[in-house]
Parts: C-alpha cells; sequence; structure tokens
C-alpha cells in the first residue's frame, strides 16, 4: 500500500524528529521541575514579595498561548536585543516557562497535601523553615506529585509539536517538509499523528502503572 511505501521511505527523517522531540520535552521537563519547585515554594512562602512573584509569573505564562510565547520570545525578543536564537535554545526555553507554571501549580498543591504536623514537628526539632521544606516536606510531596509531573512530561511533549513555527525540525515539521516533497498530506499526517498516539500510549501506561504502584505503597 502506498501508505507503507511512504512510511519506509520517510522513516529515518521522521524518527530523527522524533528523537529531537524527546530531547527537547526531557530538558524542558527537567528544567521545568527545577524552576517549578522554586515557584512552588514562592506561592506558599510568608513573604508577599515571593508570592506575587510566583501568581505574576504562573498567571502571566497560563494566560498566554504557547505558539505566542515562542513566536514572541523566537522573533520579538531576538529582534528588540538584536540577537538571533538558536532554535533549540529558544524551544527548550518556552517550553521550559510554559511547563515551570504549571509545574509549580503541581508542587503547590502536593506541598499543602502533606500534613502541617510534619512542618511543626521539623520545626520543633530545630530546623528553619526552608530546611524543614528541603528534609521533610518536598521528599513526601514528591511522591504524591510523580503521576502529575509524569502527566505534564505528556502534555509537554505533545507541545513541541507547536514549536514547528519557530523552525524546530522535531516530529511535525519533519512531515510537514516530507510532505512538501511528496504531497501526500493525508498519509504523513495520519503516520506523524500514529507516532504521537504510540509514544504517548506507552508514557501513559508508564505513568498509571507508577501511580497503581505509590498507591499500593501508601495501603501497606
Amino acid at each position: 500500500m502506498q501508505i507503507f511505501e511512504l512510511l519506509k521511505n520517510s522513516l529515518p527523517s521522521l524518527l530523527s524528529g522524533l528523537g529531537v522531540t524527546i530531547e527537547i520535552a526531557v530538558i524542558s521537563l527537567i528544567l521545568a521541575v527545577i524552576l517549578g519547585i522554586v515557584l512552588g515554594v514562592f506561592s506558599i512562602s510568608t513573604s508577599k514579595i515571593l508570592k506575587t512573584i510566583s501568581i505574576v509569573y504562573i498567571y502571566m505564562v497560563r494566560g498566554t498561548p504557547l505558539m505566542i510565547q515562542a513566536l514572541f520570545l523566537y522573533f520579538g525578543v531576538g529582534q528588540a536585543l538584536n540577537i538571533r536564537f538558536d532554535p533549540m535554545v529558544a524551544a527548550v526555553i518556552v517550553l521550559t516557562v510554559n511547563a515551570s507554571a504549571y509545574m509549580a501549580e503541581i508542587f503547590r498543591g502536593g506541598i499543602q497535601a502533606v500534613d502541617n504536623g510534619q512542618m511543626e514537628a521539623a520545626r520543633s526539632l530545630g530546623l528553619g523553615y526552608y530546611k524543614s521544606m528541603r528534609k521533610v516536606i518536598l521528599p513526601q510531596a514528591i511522591k504524591i506529585m510523580i503521576p502529575s509531573i509524569l502527566n505534564q512530561f505528556i502534555v509537554t511533549l505533545k507541545d513541541t509539536s507547536i514549536l514547528s513555527v519557530i523552525s524546530i525540525r522535531e516530529l511535525t515539521l519533519s512531515g510537514q517538509i516530507i510532505i512538501a516533497r511528496n504531497f501526500q498530506p493525508m498519509n504523513m499526517y495520519a503516520i506523524v499523528a500514529a507516532m504521537y498516539l504510540i509514544i504517548i500510549t506507552l508514557l501513559t501506561l508508564v505513568s498509571r502503572y507508577i501511580e497503581r504502584r505509590l498507591s499500593y505503597g501508601n495501603k501497606r
């Protein structure tokens, strides 16, 4: 069949694009977790300044589309500062900023899900607020948040398709380039969609398995 012949001829280019997609998503998520922890702690801080910084950041990022953020950084900021961003660097920055706003909410919810008595016990032992957070609260909160973090990774992986607007040759743009050569959009987009579906399904199964394991561990 025509679609299988197309798949055979296009597979090396598509796998290269898929590799870029996964690489961007993994790097962005790692950085987003780090930034999300900081923002999550800020959001429940007793400092009004830190709390305001977190609220404004989350509100602005979640209130604007990812595509606009990518275009603003790559073209807008690049022109204003008279610099040319490397597309990969711009992609990682955009996805990190976007995902960190959602991660901050995940971490805030996870931290608040830990019993207040844990913080009081840590403080009674002479630990400061941030040391108590790092040594006692965050290790427990991260266990609660793992399923949500994996779900955010799935969302981030799918969001990479939007980055084709700044010429990142990820899976979607690789498919578009092939379409420009062979004029078979229906077949090619079906192949690209199937590749996304396979990766997302595998990640979803892993996420559900980990969630079941954590739930089982909590019952023991």
